[in-house]
């Protein structure tokens, strides 16, 4: 998806709010070359990711690594850690200055009716030991006037129908949710030359697994709730 946003054949990935770098594990896989540097403040979560001599790790804030990159991803929602506009505009000028001649900055974020509304969802998982799992994403408390939401994770394990384990509050997400006109003037005020909109997934893959992404255009084709990926570039697509 970074690729075919970016279109060039990047070959430098940078994964801030990392956690286990799981995404840049994937590129230094399945790109031939290509390189990746992982940023996360937590050092524990961190060492959990595969060495690799194309991969660095950096346990250090996000908004003080200098490496430079030619697309820069924040997934997981993590862009919303950064409760103000002005810490948002900060950190996005530093990421301008981490990219190459022609580089992306690529973060996802969610909207839509149901962004605001407090609840939970669960999610069958079939394990490999033949256990199954539910995974329940619960929206905890949300504020439209801040713009504040609190998300938390559970987990159930089954044997049969028997429960062998029960994880209460897995993780516990508080962030700000930014709107898409929100990150699209941000990412502009901090030195990108143009922003759009993709779906979180390709919307094509060719014979030789070229990816291609068109950016949304027309409101109709959100859905009613949403996950989707803003960019914002460095020159004219």
């Amino acid at each position: 998806m970074l690729r075919a946003i970016h279109g060039n054949k990047p070959m430098v990935l940078g994964e801030d709010f990392a956690g286990t770098a799981a995404l840049s594990n994937h590129w230094v896989n399945t790109v031939k070359g290509g390189r990746a540097v992982a940023v996360d403040i937590d050092e524990q979560t961190l060492l959990r990711a595969d060495t690799h001599e194309r991969l660095r790790t950096v346990v250090g804030d996000v908004r003080e690594v200098a490496d430079t990159v030619d697309c820069l991803f924040v997934g997981n929602f993590s862009i919303g850690y950064l409760h103000s506009r002005v810490e948002l505009v900060a950190y996005l000028k530093h990421a301008r200055t981490r990219l190459n001649d022609g580089g992306i900055f690529v973060c996802d974020t969610y909207g839509g009716q149901t962004a605001f509304i407090r609840g939970s969802f669960d999610r069958e998982i079939e394990l490999a030991d033949g256990k199954r799992c539910t995974y329940r994403w619960e929206q905890r408390d949300a504020d439209p006037i801040t713009g504040m939401v609190t998300n938390a994770i559970h987990f159930r394990v089954f044997e049969g129908d028997e429960v062998v384990l029960d994880i209460h509050d897995a993780f516990i997400y508080r962030w700000r949710l930014w709107s898409l006109p929100e990150l699209r003037e941000a990412l502009l005020e901090s030195g990108f030359v143009s922003t759009d909109i993709y779906a979180n997934l390709p919307d094509a893959i060719d014979d030789d697994g070229n990816a291609y992404a068109e950016p949304i255009r027309d409101p109709e084709w959100l859905d009613d709730s949403y996950i989707v990926c803003v960019s914002g570039r460095t020159v004219k697509a």
